[in-house]
């Protein structure tokens, strides 16, 4: 199986070429790639802060629902020792 780049020829590596200007034509189409995958892995790594950002606010609410429930446990147990 091979993995197919738009614009890129499987047969050709990058640093094989017929003439100079298919050898430039490779090193640019080579930054390109390069810089995609940098930004997508800023991208991934900026979701991924986002995500544990999002987790710590979660684990917040899951500790004060809690507190809460066990505060109307508490009251409707007082309640229920008054009647």
């Amino acid at each position: 199986m091979s993995l197919s780049l738009g614009g890129f020829e499987d047969n050709i590596g990058w640093g094989t070429a017929n003439d100079e200007g298919d050898l430039v034509t490779n090193a640019i189409k080579k930054d390109q790639v390069i810089k995609e995958i940098s930004a997508a892995q800023e991208d991934l790594r900026a979701m991924l802060a986002r995500a544990k950002a999002v987790q710590t606010d979660v684990d917040k609410l899951a500790s004060g629902n809690e507190t809460l429930q066990m505060y109307i446990d508490n009251l409707t147990m007082q309640m229920a020792k008054r009647r």
